[in-house]
């Protein structure tokens, strides 16, 4: 049986006239991905493949994220090329996402930060440890990001994010890192970085005001549990 292509359909259900004629929010995600990819393979169109990789990830997003470029390929009619156009488009969706965050400069409590870094943690899958640099105002004045680590930890040069610190003028910093596992309870070795880290900012006048691990949906925040 000839497969029934995109081409073929009426022309207020293909993708790409769907969005000019009725908004990108018309369009389902699997029509938004087969903009992406524009065509499928031989016995899918580009919107039955789109659902085919959704329903791999149960319509989960975040998950399609974490796909890498190897595994999107194993999809027939998915090359190297569609493949990265899918991850490059998840990337920037991620980026505006972070970018309407930081119209949040100023701290007031752990929620503003998890909602600042979510979207730059949620989906790695090795951790990642990050700075917010602030003034006595608790405005960030620099989000950095320090060391990438392993699935289990990550390394941090104390001299170094300080001396980022002295630069900028700090008063205060935040500590920021992922738990790819999920688990959002800071291990013994977290609890000794988060210790080290305070007492030489003690020394500088610099003041350790929080420490969140982040999780896909949760946190853990060192000062909204008496940790700091």
């Amino acid at each position: 049986m000839k497969k029934m292509t995109i081409k073929s359909w009426a022309i207020d259900d293909r993708p790409r006239e769907k969005l000019l004629t009725k908004g990108e929010s018309a369009l389902s995600t699997a029509e938004l991905i087969a903009i992406l990819i524009r065509s499928g393979n031989k016995e899918e169109s580009a919107v039955d493949l789109s659902k085919k990789i959704l329903q791999s990830v149960d319509q989960n997003i975040n998950e399609l994220a974490k796909l890498s470029v190897e595994k999107l390929m194993h999809f027939k009619g998915i090359g190297e090329a569609k493949a990265i156009t899918i991850l490059t488009a998840l990337e920037l969706g991620k980026r505006r996402q972070l970018e309407n965050s930081m119209d949040v400069v100023k701290v007031k409590n752990s929620k503003n930060v998890f909602d600042l870094m979510k979207p730059l943690l949620e989906n790695k899958l090795h951790e990642e440890f990050w700075v917010l640099y602030l003034n006595n105002s608790n405005k960030i004045l620099s989000k950095d990001f320090i060391s990438k680590g392993g699935i289990t930890s990550t390394i941090v040069d104390v001299r170094l994010l300080y001396k980022r610190a002295l630069e900028l003028s700090a008063v205060g910093i935040i500590l920021c890192h992922n738990h790819p596992s999920g688990d959002i309870n800071p291990s013994l070795s977290d609890k000794e970085m988060t210790k080290k880290i305070k007492l030489a900012g003690d020394s500088l006048d610099i003041k350790l005001l929080d420490h969140l691990i982040v999780a896909e949906k949760s946190y853990f925040s060192f000062a909204d549990n008496g940790e700091i």
